[in-house]
């Protein structure tokens, strides 16, 4: 087991009745508040006047910044930072799914510098002060309502990755299963594949841990009990609850406990689909990952085949665990290789020079331009 620091300030307040507090959470950190959200399905769900009534009755003085796209662009944090500065905003809610929570994190340490905020990425600037972030989460996936995490893309470097700091945290969460109930099937599906992507990025990290380890199969479990069930009947609140309980603990720290670091390179490969196709974040991660296990198979066998055998409850080899796991995002709905996208043209050489750029790798499996080649071929 590796040395750790477990660290997590979140506030997460969870269940049918958990906005009845939000604006009691919100009165901690002052009045002037940028209200941060999507496109359309935020105002014709009615959670927008709802949450807008809520604030006006509490006192709240709002200006707001809406259109973030499911895969958020580096210019929407910028605008949103620009507003908040020049309205001197005391605290940001951001209302919607993981794309709005990863925009508003960036916003909320780019408010109080005047540099633009792809900066916080590069390293030119360091986060030294934050606009308090709070959180209403309306689609379960990312986990990002409990961890520090934030990816952007930016299309004019042709690069989408990630930043986190201490500093942007969400000081409170609100989680009701009741607020996901309107998310589409396939996004719904696109979720659950997202938090069983995080689970495999954390049992295939560096650092050896058997209990943490029964957290990330049990959290996987969860999400195939649960999320097949789900999407044969998307209107159960009893099952949404259940998918957004194992979303936010899929990433929320502690399934790296004992771990010095998960394997994000699947994600980073997977950001390269997002960022070339606008393919969403879940759908990227069930067309790597099985690929990547497959280009590993070798040095990573006895991992992968003891993740398969203790989620399929079967003595499984490495190879038929991939296949396993294969067919359980097959099941769910979820694309599992790019031609499923229906993307014309040449795919290998945009998607392999996204690689390079990017720098495509790993903290334990290192990917390197020659491995590049196979995994493409692997997941087209």
């Amino acid at each position: 087991m590796e040395n750790f620091t477990a660290y997590n300030p979140t506030t997460l307040h969870f269940g049918k009745t958990a906005l009845d507090s939000l604006g009691s959470a919100m009165k901690e950190y002052g009045n002037k508040v940028l209200l941060v959200y999507g496109k359309d399905s935020v105002k014709k769900s009615g959670l927008y006047d709802r949450i807008v009534g809520m604030l006006i009755t509490g006192g709240f003085e709002v200006c707001e910044y809406g259109g973030i796209q499911s895969n958020p662009l580096i210019e929407d944090v910028d605008a949103a930072a620009a507003v908040g500065r020049e309205k001197q905003v005391d605290v940001i809610l951001a209302v919607g799914g993981g794309s709005v929570i990863d925009s508003s994190k960036v916003i909320s340490v780019a408010i109080p510098v005047g540099n633009p905020a792809w900066d916080f990425f590069t390293g030119k600037i360091k986060a030294k002060k934050a606009v308090p972030l709070v959180a209403v989460l309306t689609l379960a996936a990312t986990g990002s309502e409990m961890n520090p995490f934030a990816v952007i893309s930016n299309h004019a470097l042709g690069e989408k990755t990630a930043y986190g700091s201490p500093l942007t945290f969400p000081k409170h969460s609100f989680l009701d299963p009741q607020l996901t109930l309107t998310v589409p099937r396939n996004y719904t599906a696109y979720g659950i594949a997202d938090l069983v992507a995080h689970c495999f990025e954390a049992w295939f990290g560096i650092g050896e841990t058997t209990l943490t380890d029964r957290f990330v199969i049990s959290i996987v479990k969860e999400a195939m009990e649960y999320g097949p069930k789900l999407l044969d009947d998307l209107n159960n609140c009893e099952y949404r609850e259940k998918i957004m309980f194992a979303a936010t603990m899929a990433l929320n720290g502690m399934t790296m406990y004992g771990r010095s670091s998960g394997d994000w390179g699947v994600h980073s490969a997977g950001h390269c689909l997002s960022l070339l196709y606008d393919i969403p974040h879940g759908a990227s991660l069930t067309i790597v990952y099985p690929a990547w296990m497959r280009h590993f198979k070798v040095p990573l066998s006895t991992r992968i085949a003891q993740l398969g055998s203790e989620l399929f409850n079967e003595p499984l080899t490495a190879g038929e665990s991939i296949d396993h796991i294969e067919t359980f995002f097959k099941s769910l709905g979820c694309p599992v290789r790019l031609s499923e996208c229906k993307i014309g043209g040449d795919l290998r050489q945009p998607v392999f020079e996204a690689m390079v750029h990017s720098k495509v790798s790993g903290a334990n499996m290192k990917m390197k331009e020659a491995d590049y080649a196979g995994l493409i071929d692997l997941f087209l």
